[in-house]
């Protein structure tokens, strides 16, 4: 193999089988069955573009491209969109990426429903976000603290779980690549390569604690040139059927698929 690693690794679509393979790792590592993926997003700081006006403008009045990832149980990135403009929240990002629209339309083909194990619950595979995401058959997020029980916390606690990979992952190419965390000076489609190839780079080397875990040999890259970002009205809301999928989510959680530990993670709620 001349190449070494690199020559097994890929720029490519995920599949079912990866999403499958996916779902077994989360649940025997997070205690999340039917996870594919977590998903969240880092803005990258870059030198402003001329003419740009406010669209590469975040809250913190810097300039940023925004690299949105989904990351699988062992800390690997599966698909990366890269490139959004600063100032769209995460949700945002993920309404107008290819992977939403492949979603949606279901070009993108996630494993058929399955009935969770020690019970009669039929739930899809999802993706799991944080509060800035949209809830949906395929992608849950937190219940909002304004309204959380004992029954909910622990939802949010077993999704924390699974969810917070994709932070792991996140600090870890910030911590490698220290590039992340300064100003980028190049033009934007450099920067966009930058990140592109630290992704890629992220998925061939071991992540520290998880060198005995197999790693996927293939990426999805979503480049953007922010076009498809300047619609605004965009709402992270939660529709009927993400809720039903969520509730059901819950009720498996609190029994029978119950984890140790749980109760004492939420003890502080009321």
């Amino acid at each position: 193999m001349p190449y070494g690693p690199f020559y097994r690794h890929k720029i490519c679509p995920p599949t079912e089988e990866t999403f499958q393979e996916n779902a077994k790792d989360f649940n025997i590592h997070w205690n999340f069955p039917n996870c594919v993926g977590s998903i969240d997003g880092k803005h990258i700081r870059i030198k402003c573009p001329p003419n740009s006006g406010g669209q590469y403008f975040n809250y913190e009045q810097y300039c940023f491209i925004v690299l949105q990832a989904i990351v699988d149980a062992n800390l690997k990135f599966v698909t990366v969109n890269i490139g959004a403009y600063g100032k769209q929240r995460d949700g945002e990002v993920f309404r107008y990426s290819s992977l939403y629209q492949s979603l949606e339309t279901r070009s993108l083909k996630l494993p058929e429903d399955t009935v969770l194990s020690n019970s009669e619950i039929t739930l899809p595979y999802v993706f799991v976000g944080d509060e800035a995401y949209p809830v949906t058959t395929y992608l849950m997020k937190p219940y909002s603290r304004r309204t959380l029980d004992r029954s909910k916390a622990i939802f949010n606690y077993r999704l924390s779980r699974a969810g917070r990979v994709v932070e792991f992952a996140l600090g870890d190419c910030a911590s490698k690549w220290r590039i992340l965390n300064e100003i980028t000076e190049t033009k934007v489609d450099k920067a966009v390569e930058i990140v592109k190839c630290i992704a890629l780079l992220h998925n061939i080397i071991d992540v520290e604690g998880l060198h005995d875990l197999p790693s996927n040999d293939c990426i999805s890259v979503d480049t953007n040139d922010g076009n498809q970002f300047k619609k605004s009205g965009v709402h992270n809301s939660v529709t009927a059927s993400g809720k039903q999928t969520r509730d059901l989510f819950c009720k498996y959680f609190n029994s029978p698929g119950s984890v140790p530990g749980q109760e004492v993670a939420i003890r502080d709620v009321q």
